[in-house]
């Protein structure tokens, strides 16, 4: 890995450690939402999911799509999806103390 590569990587895993992105992110993760459904779900203003889908659509974790008047954001691809839900499922899995 170059040193480019390690600091693109860095940025986007410090964007999704903010718990309100990560779950602005995993909202959109099985289907396309608006901001409308997406504040609704995670429980915060319209203003400030849309402050973070601007951030997190600059780092290509989303992806927006103009249907009529609304924009609907998507997970941005594969790659994204698997890693979100490979962590899902970590954090699912009993804890295991080393012996």
């Amino acid at each position: 890995m170059v040193a480019d590569q390690a600091i693109e990587i860095a940025e986007i895993f410090h964007l999704l450690g903010d718990p309100t992105r990560l779950r602005i992110v995993t909202c959109c993760l099985e289907e396309p939402r608006n901001v409308g459904e997406i504040a609704e779900t995670v429980g915060v203003s319209a203003s400030l999911v849309s402050h973070h889908l601007r951030l997190l659509k600059t780092a290509r974790l989303v992806r927006a799509e103009r249907r009529g008047k609304r924009v609907f954001y998507a997970t941005a691809d594969d790659h994204v999806d698997c890693i979100l839900k490979d962590m899902i499922e970590h954090v699912a899995e009993p804890h295991h103390e080393d012996a």
